[in-house]
């Protein structure tokens, strides 16, 4: 009689429960470990400001002026990283602050205060991002030109509103919130506001049919476009979301300088686009963090305070930070080449 032959202990049957850990593994490799690494540059970073500068870096005056300092263009980064996902690019994000910021500080616009300061700067933020998203969604232009040309627009707009002059803030409401006597348990506002932005940010991304869009979009617009979604539709919202959070920092700006200016948001666009790169967010869209776009920003922040409280020079500063926007380009290259 035949005896029963067992199966080979390689068999598909045993290998099943034994990739599974490692299936687990690799995906832990993938997102963990990038944000962990992102947490170490940081830490290294704060090693190093306090070891060149322990009584002014880690003095809590300066701590918190470099939280204050990430919020502006922290908010700037979060919408940032939704249009940078989607596979779009936005580089009209620094003068579309500083048109927003401008406008809203006009006299007129003060007139009505702190709700009419906050309006107009929503507003306008609002209505650029409006423009963009017609022109890239429904007007089928590439998102580069598209932003560009808001870039130069908004850029001229301002000049052309201050006439190339600092209008100062005169309504007490807002100027009261950069002072000390507004933070909540040593917290500046601006940087309530941020975190909130960035929890509504990650939750919306993360947790929300309107995120799965986005990266929907971002991996394969034909795919998502068959799968029902509506695709210039998608894109129109997200530039309209960039401009929201745009009009959000120009009011942050504004309460941090107290003034409106032409100048304002100044190559903000470089630095959003660079801590969304270096927080693990791919050029191509497709994937992204919030958690990692902020951890960028804070990265790139802190280096800034460290550079100035040692009285390094500018470009010093400018290259190191080109310097890590490749490193994080090169190590996003070769974690796709792997995975």
């Amino acid at each position: 009689m035949t005896q029963p032959v067992s199966p080979p202990r390689d068999s598909i049957t045993d290998k099943v429960p034994q990739d599974r850990p490692s299936a687990w593994r690799g995906l832990l490799a993938r997102t963990d470990v990038r944000t962990l690494s992102l947490l170490g540059v940081l830490a290294a970073l704060i090693l190093i400001g306090g070891i060149t500068k322990p009584d002014e870096f880690l003095d809590t005056r300066n701590l918190q002026l470099v939280l204050t300092q990430a919020s502006v263009i922290g908010v700037v980064t979060v919408g940032m990283t939704f249009v940078i996902v989607s596979g779009g690019i936005d580089l009209s994000v620094g003068a579309i602050v500083a048109l927003a910021s401008v406008w809203a500080t006009t006299v007129a616009t003060q007139e009505y205060g702190f709700a009419g300061i906050l309006f107009t700067a929503v507003v306008v933020g609002v209505g650029c991002g409006l423009v963009n998203g017609v022109l890239i969604a429904y007007g089928a232009m590439v998102p580069f030109i598209a932003t560009l040309a808001m870039l130069a627009s908004a850029r001229g707009l301002a000049l052309q509103i201050t006439d190339g002059k600092t209008q100062i803030v005169t309504v007490p409401s807002v100027l009261d919130l950069g002072e000390r006597d507004a933070y909540v348990l040593g917290i500046p506002p601006l940087v309530l506001v941020f975190a909130v932005v960035t929890v509504i940010g990650w939750l919306v991304l993360n947790r929300t049919t309107f995120g799965r869009r986005t990266v929907a979009v971002g991996g394969n617009p034909e795919a998502a476009r068959l799968a029902g979604i509506d695709v210039r539709r998608q894109r129109l919202y997200l530039y309209l979301l960039s401009g929201l959070c745009c009009g959000i920092a120009a009011f942050l700006l504004i309460v941090l300088s107290g003034s409106g200016q032409n100048t304002n948001g100044n190559l903000y666009e470089l630095d959003a686009i660079a801590a969304a790169i270096i927080g693990g967010t791919l050029l191509t869209g497709g994937r992204g963090t919030i958690t990692g776009s902020v951890l960028g920003v804070l990265i790139f922040t802190t280096i800034t305070n460290i550079f100035a409280l040692n009285n390094l020079q500018s470009d010093v500063q400018q290259i190191a930070k080109g310097a890590i926007i490749v490193a994080a380009v090169l190590v996003q290259r070769r974690t796709a080449s792997t995975t």
